[in-house]
This record gives C-alpha cells, structure tokens and sequence, in this order.
C-alpha cells in the first residue's frame, strides 16, 4: 500500500472521521512486557553500537527512538534488499525484498541492546502482525530484527522465546530475526517526518501515541527534544 507524504493511504486519513482514526488506533497501546532475562551488561566507557529493526512504517519506529535514552541517532531506511531498489516508491510495491527499517545507533554504556529490544516490542510496533502494521500492508512493513552479530542473534531469539513462552502477547511472536546485509538510508523528507509534520492525521494517530506510549510506560528511558 503506497503511503506519501502527499497521497496514499496518509491523504486519505483527512477524510475519514475522528472516531474511525482512534478506533483504529487501538493496536498501538503500550504492551507492559519484561525485562530480557538474556541480554548484554553495560559497558563502563561510552561508545557506538548499531540495531536495525523493522515494525511497519519506519516513521513511528524512528519517533520512538530519537527520544529514548542513550540513543544517539534513529534514521529511515531500508534492509533486505538490493541497493538499487532501496527507493521508497519502488520498495512501497512489496517486491524489493526491502523493509521500512529504522537504525538505531546507541550508547551501550547508558543502554543495551536487549533494553531496545524491550522498547521495540513494548511500544514501537505490534509484534504478531504478520507482514502489515495497523494500516500498512505489505513485506515492507513486516516486523523483522537484522542482527549485526551473533550476540545480538542470541539477546533476539531468547527475548522472542522468552516472551512467547510466558503468552505476552494474545497471538505468537512473528518477528524474524535474519542476518544483517546491509542499510540505506531513506529519502531526506523522511527523516524525522513524525517530528516535522505532526498534524499530518496519520502521524497524529498511528505514531505521537508511540511516543506518548513511551513516555507513560518507561519514564526512565523517555527523554524530550531541544
């Protein structure tokens, strides 16, 4: 499903009633999940580590993370597919192989990667959609971790696992959790786009509730944009 700034399915929103906007709000809702029993201690000196996930449209997920602690950058993007179909018109048809991913470059020494993990389940995007999100249909928008590393492989597995033993969620865990090939950044008027436009009615109903969400549900990793 085709989703511009301009037109698709965002266009669309401004016709449709403010009631029909929230009741389709309801997947976003904070999901109070654990604390992963697997996952990195953190490390005395600042540094830069990398994530890479995909949960939909990469606007929601990026507005999450520019406002959690110890994230230094969150950029639009692309992953599992070729770098010369990493545009956004060509990967909204479905058949790029691409997702809508987001990379999340951190601190580990104020935050782990199980932590983001838990942010990333908890509030960013709804885990057991299975290749959609809300509105959004489509393999582009399907829920994927891309690990860089075998430790980050391990922390994935075990939190899914972890969470789906203890039936978090009302259905299974669809996300996969595949080797990470490569990331291209997004087209400049994406970055950052919940941020710029935030009376757009999509951004207004599908992605400022994330950040509301993780505001109210982790206080303690929330902090606020100069």
């Amino acid at each position: 499903m085709f989703r511009s700034p301009v037109r698709g399915l965002a266009g669309l929103f401004v016709l449709l009633p403010l009631a029909v906007l929230l009741a389709c709000h309801a997947t976003s809702a904070t999901v109070n999940i654990p604390s992963p029993t697997v996952d990195d201690p953190l490390v005395a000196a600042p540094g830069q580590q990398t994530a890479v996930v995909a949960g939909g449209c990469f606007w929601g997920i990026q507005a999450v993370f520019e406002h959690v602690k110890g994230v230094i950058s969150a950029t639009s993007g692309y992953s599992g597919g070729a770098a010369n179909t990493a545009q956004y018109e060509v990967v909204s048809t479905g058949r790029t192989g691409h997702a809508e991913s987001v990379q999340i470059i951190y601190d580990p020494s104020q935050i782990s990667y199980g932590r983001l993990l838990q942010v990333y389940f908890s509030v960013a995007h709804d885990p057991t959609q299975l290749n959609r999100q809300g509105p959004d249909e489509g393999t582009q928008y399907r829920s994927a971790i891309f690990y860089a590393n075998n430790e980050q492989k391990r922390i994935a597995e075990a939190y899914i696992d972890q969470l789906d033993q203890a039936k978090i969620f009302r259905r299974p865990i669809v996300t996969k959790v595949v080797a990470f090939d490569a990331f291209y950044p997004a087209e400049a008027y994406h970055q950052g786009y919940a941020d710029k436009h935030p009376d757009n009615p999509y951004i207004a109903t599908y992605d400022l509730p994330k950040v509301a969400d993780l505001r109210k549900g982790f206080p303690n990793l929330y902090v606020g944009k100069d």
